[in-house]
């Protein structure tokens, strides 16, 4: 066997894949045009992956403004990829993109995610670690001349970094970073305010990745979990007012194996997917539902802030 042929074909394939994963999130996942191993995939308007340095320059004589998507490498189920939170995030920013004309930055790709390490796959990084990929990201755009910065995260588990950041910006450089959770989104559909614990690569998730990016969704594979809480998890399920349920929550589940907390995704799912729903009821219909509220929520607040200066 010729070992130098099997490298130049893996890495033509390995590139395409990687353009497909990483750079053309959405409905723009899809095959490149054009045939062969090398065939270039079509260019998206205000990705700045995909421009050149002339047209960012160009773009910031007339825009100071940037959205940074911000996703995680971790497990989503026997059913999604690696990658879900990554094309959740730049796919609801292209499509804020194409209503505002605002540039969307290179995704973040890794998050924090011990709370996943139980399974293969999963990337992790530690706040500090994340955190600073992200101010460092950001004082990278900060130095180009973009001045409002716009994060919008795929994954919670980044929630907390995320707003560390954002203070951090706002004291310590010219510049204005806002963290879209705390932006006003439209109040979902019924069909998804309804799903019940419906919180990891659930029926919400899956219909957004089918709507997003169905190709990479294998249905078939698609296996609702045995979830298997800490009796101190379900005493406060059972026992506290759903008003104060979700803060106690917050601090016991989704937390690492070494918390001892046993709430970590591998000690309390069959497979990690979290819901109370059956994931068969999951579409592309519900999924473009829960897409549209975001990028309603976030296309108001920028255009909103068009209308004043940082």
């Amino acid at each position: 066997m010729n070992h130098g042929c099997v490298r130049f074909f893996s890495f033509t394939r390995w590139a395409k894949f990687l353009w497909m994963v990483l750079f053309l999130p959405g409905n723009a996942m899809a095959e490149p045009p054009g045939t062969g191993e090398t065939a270039a995939p079509a260019r998206l308007a205000h990705y700045m992956p995909h421009m050149s340095w002339q047209e960012v320059e160009a773009y910031r004589k007339s825009s100071d403004m940037v959205l940074i998507p911000v996703g995680s490498m971790e497990q989503h189920g026997r059913h999604l990829p690696l990658n879900s939170d990554i094309v959740q995030a730049t796919g609801i920013c292209l499509r804020i993109a194409r209503r505002t004309g605002v540039l969307v930055a290179p995704a973040v790709l890794a998050g924090v995610s011990e709370h996943h390490m139980g399974f293969p796959g999963t990337i992790t990084l530690t706040p500090a670690t994340f955190e600073a990929v992200l101010y460092e990201t950001s004082q990278s755009l900060i130095a180009h001349g973009f001045r409002r910065l716009i994060y919008y995260t795929g994954h919670g588990g980044n929630y907390t970094s995320v707003g560390n950041v954002a203070f951090r910006i706002n004291r310590e450089t010219t510049a204005t970073a806002i963290d879209l959770m705390h932006v006003e989104f439209p109040k979902p559909d019924a069909r998804i305010t309804e799903l019940k614990n419906d919180s990891h690569a659930g029926v919400e998730e899956t219909s957004m990745m089918l709507y997003l990016a169905g190709g990479l969704v294998r249905m078939g594979e698609a296996e609702n979990p045995v979830l298997r809480y800490p009796p101190e998890v379900n005493e406060v399920m059972e026992k506290v007012d759903a008003a104060d349920r979700a803060a106690l929550l917050e601090g016991m589940l989704f937390q690492p194996e070494r918390s001892g907390k046993k709430t970590s995704t591998r000690e309390f799912t069959s497979n990690g997917v979290v819901t109370g729903e059956d994931l068969r009821t999951s579409s592309a219909d519900l999924g473009r539902l829960a897409v549209d509220y975001r990028v309603e929520g976030v296309v108001r607040f920028i255009q909103a802030w068009k209308k004043v200066r940082p």
